[in-house]
């Protein structure tokens, strides 16, 4: 039975900022299910260590002069084996994982993240108490590209692969930390980890992988060439023959309104009249007024230019005016926080705020909303948009990376051909955005054929099956290393 080590800084449910955490707390579960001797390693933070019983100790050991704990419990809701890193500097710290109530990283995040690395090389390398070494080391984005490095430096390694979520966060340090993480001093170069005088955990994995992987074909494509590939373009162009695109796929016993616990409604494709019903109860529950004649558009995500806020923001009072009515769900960039106040505070009857993240909330505006925002500068894959179309909640986005591979634009071809699914638009301006939702709004009302684009929507197959076959199909294809 081959053995998988896969390493990641989140996993849903214990901890969750994004799309991370849904794609670590399902693809190692699937792989396991398929065959695979499968441990998920994530770091032992205190609120994950607050909401499990005691788990037992696996083995105690010193990394570079520090001692830390592996605990061992299940994934909930799975029968995945995962060992969390328990140490004061993941342990003693509630809150965000990444940074402080202001949006600062933590100071310590250089140390924190190299600590979790070492644990995976060595867990990888045979050099722990524990009595099993993987055959693949999985790691993915910046917080365990260091993983990767260090086990080049044993004779006896597995296969690595390196999955890039988001080319955007590098984990970048200074020199002076560089030195103080007491790396081998030849990582200091610019074929290993130094990127423009700064250590780039990112540029570790890689560097040093033997397959890269990211979320989706076309930002395979995209991190190739400026802007996408962030400075790190001509690297991944060397890299080439070992960088895969393989979409994310989403967890369909979580993602399922016909099961749904978060919604009040359930419905499928021959009850979608229960989607009226969820609106009902939502803009209820957010205080909008109760309309049944215009559409309830929905966004769920960071508030942060990513995600398109330049592109929205200038153009809600034209889609409330159209008229439409919004509920926006997430955290993030202070002045987009206050200006979205301001305009819900003018418009109490047709736009709702929410500034947290809550899970439910995020389930029940998949479920009641007609139309999905998602208008990204760039998005690696996106989940939202997969969910959406899950709850036939008809996506509009932008041509870009994972939205570009799983969205397919509403015109008269698509119509014909039955495969329409949203909306699409290329150039990343205000009124791109605004003429989407525009011939959005222009279908939704003629509700004939907006159901038929819901159908199509409904029957899109994103599990995670397809997904977990394709990199089946890579750790098979091992190079010889």
């Amino acid at each position: 039975m081959t053995s998988l080590l896969f390493v990641a800084s989140e996993a849903y449910p214990l901890v969750k900022t994004g799309g991370l955490a849904d794609v670590a707390g399902s693809l190692p579960e699937v792989l396991r299910q398929k065959g695979m001797d499968v441990r998920l390693l994530i770091p032992a933070y205190r609120d994950v260590l607050d909401s499990l019983d005691t788990p037992p100790t696996v083995a105690t050991l010193e990394l570079a002069g520090t001692i830390v704990r592996v605990l061992e419990t299940r994934l909930p809701g799975t029968e995945l084996t995962t060992w969390l890193l328990e140490h004061p500097l993941f342990s003693e710290r509630s809150g965000n994982p990444y940074h402080d109530e202001q949006g600062q990283p933590w100071p310590d995040n250089a140390q924190r993240f190299l600590l979790l690395s070492r644990l995976a090389a060595q867990i990888s390398t045979a050099a722990t108490t524990l009595d099993w070494q993987p055959d693949i080391l999985h790691c993915n984005d910046w917080h365990t590209g260091p993983a990767i490095a260090l086990t080049r430096l044993c004779e006896r390694r597995p296969l690595t692969v390196f999955t890039i979520h988001n080319l955007a966060h590098q984990g970048l340090f200074d020199r002076k930390t560089f030195e103080h993480l007491r790396l081998p001093e030849h990582f200091w170069h610019e074929q290993a980890l130094e990127f423009y005088g700064q250590c780039s955990f990112m540029k570790a994995g890689l560097v040093y992988a033997d397959y890269i992987t990211t979320v989706s074909p076309t930002y395979a494509e995209e991190i190739c060439r400026s802007p996408g590939g962030m400075g790190l373009e001509g690297l991944l162009n060397q890299r080439r023959a070992t960088l895969y695109g393989i979409l994310n796929g989403i967890d369909n016993s979580v993602w399922n309104p016909a099961a749904d616990p978060f919604i009040e409604y359930h419905f499928d494709d021959k009850s979608l009249q229960q989607k009226s019903a969820n609106k009902a109860s939502l803009q209820q529950a957010l205080g909008l007024e109760q309309r049944e004649d215009c559409p309830l558009l929905g966004f769920i995500g960071r508030l942060v230019e990513q995600k398109g806020l330049e592109l929205i923001l200038p153009i809600v009072e034209d889609m409330l005016e159209a008229p439409a009515q919004l509920v926006m769900l997430g955290t993030g960039d202070p002045r987009y926080e206050r200006k979205l106040r301001e305009l819900a505070a003018a418009h109490p009857d047709s736009m709702a705020l929410a500034l947290t993240y809550n899970e439910r909330l995020a389930h029940r505006i998949e479920a009641a909303a007609d139309i999905f925002l998602m208008p990204s500068l760039f998005e690696p894959c996106g989940l939202n948009q997969l969910y959406s179309l899950r709850y036939a909640t008809l996506p509009i986005v932008r041509k870009v990376g994972g939205l570009a591979d799983t969205v397919i634009d509403t015109n008269p071809q698509t119509l014909s051909a039955g495969t329409a699914t949203g909306f699409v638009f290329a150039q990343p301006e205000p009124q791109a955005l605004l003429e989407s939702f525009q011939r959005a709004i222009d279908l939704w009302y003629n509700k004939k054929i907006w159901r038929q684009v819901q159908h199509t929507a409904l029957r899109q197959d994103f599990s995670w099956q397809r997904s977990a076959n394709q990199y089946l199909e890579l750790f098979r294809s091992g190079p010889d290393r």
